[in-house]
């Protein structure tokens, strides 16, 4: 039986941390086993990230971070709803705390999403291929406006969160590209650990929840997405040949389907170089990125890839569709994104 024909979009995402993790997303690039990367321009090593990129011609986005390290925009110069005391961003947990609490103020996000989108035109001298979001904020709902005026830019027709200032500022700086993290059948990945399970079916669910934002605003996404049951040492070949296929349930046989694959090899960070204004993380300094690397790089992989047809691409080769104008869309959908027990 034909199998459906799939293009695959191989995206790295946090260019810019450190140089040591940039020289493995290159390195990786070079080789044809990534095709795209996302920037964070508030990281340590944005500035020479982003030389990299224009020497060899990377298919480069924004990596748009509201959780991590110090701000690029206005927040930097007092107090925001987006800082703690010592002038950082929240955290992965502590900002999606702040915006279910309605702590978060929604002009204060358009403003840093705004700078961070300058501060890449200034970094690249273009804009981004695509814009996602670093620990996917940019797909949260919640957070609140300031009463009792209509913010300035805000489409008063749907309900205000994260993921519509994030639509409208994308609209309004021409980027029609942005990654929908919702992956078909993460929740009965048994060998992910309960709180990564838990997290990777909440951050589906908010997803969902902002695809009319973004449909609206003229977004476009690969037809299924990837990545989240294969992060870090849970990297495979197999792994990621079988997060393909759940991709694949219900697709018809000869369909077209463009998937996207995320991914964050490197060699590990070494501190104190690295991180967002804080040092890097314990995730970025441990033996994981190196093994996405490896994994990615290998030809178990590519081969693995190869013989299931899957023809690697970068955003700007895809003419993709919004999410619910044909069936494929739809068919990617998870049908339940409660976690499961393993």
């Amino acid at each position: 039986m034909a199998r459906p024909r799939v293009r695959l979009v191989v995206t790295a995402d946090d260019f810019g941390y450190c140089p040591r993790r940039d020289e493995g997303i290159v390195e990786a690039f070079l080789v044809g086993a990534v095709t795209s990367v996302s920037l964070l321009v508030n990281g340590a090593a944005a500035e020479s990230a982003a030389e990299l990129a224009r020497r060899h011609s990377i298919p480069t986005g924004l990596h748009a971070n509201l959780s991590e390290g110090r701000p690029v925009g206005p927040a930097c110069h007092g107090a925001s709803s987006l800082l703690g005391p010592e002038g950082f961003f929240l955290g992965k947990m502590g900002f999606r705390e702040a915006v279910a609490a309605g702590d978060v103020a929604l002009p204060q996000v358009r403003e840093e999403l705004e700078a961070q989108l300058s501060r890449f035109r200034e970094l690249l001298g273009r804009d981004p291929t695509h814009v996602d979001g670093h620990q996917h904020v940019h797909v949260l709902p919640g957070g609140r406006c300031a009463p009792p005026r209509r913010v300035a830019g805000l489409d008063s027709s749907l309900p205000a969160g994260v993921c519509q200032v994030f639509a409208e500022a994308l609209q309004a700086y021409g980027v029609r590209f942005t990654r929908l993290p919702l992956e078909r059948g993460v929740g009965g990945c048994a060998w992910l650990e309960a709180p990564a399970r838990a997290f990777a079916c909440a951050v589906g669910r908010d997803a969902r929840a902002a695809v009319d934002s973004f449909s609206r605003h003229g977004l476009r996404w690969t037809d299924a997405f990837v990545g989240l049951s294969t992060c870090g040492r849970h990297m495979s070949a197999h792994r990621v040949s079988g997060a393909l296929a759940r991709a694949l349930e219900s697709v018809p046989a000869g369909h077209a389907l463009t998937v996207e694959l995320m991914a964050h090899p490197g060699y590990p960070s070494v501190p104190p170089a690295g991180g967002c204004g804080e040092g890097p993380d314990a995730f970025s300094c441990s033996w994981e990125r190196l093994h996405e690397l490896r994994v990615l790089t290998a030809p178990t992989l590519r081969a693995r890839l190869a013989q299931d047809g899957v023809q690697l691409c970068a955003l700007d080769d895809l003419d993709s569709k919004r999410l619910g104008e044909g069936a494929l869309g739809e068919a990617t959908l998870e049908p339940s994104l409660q976690p499961s027990s393993p």
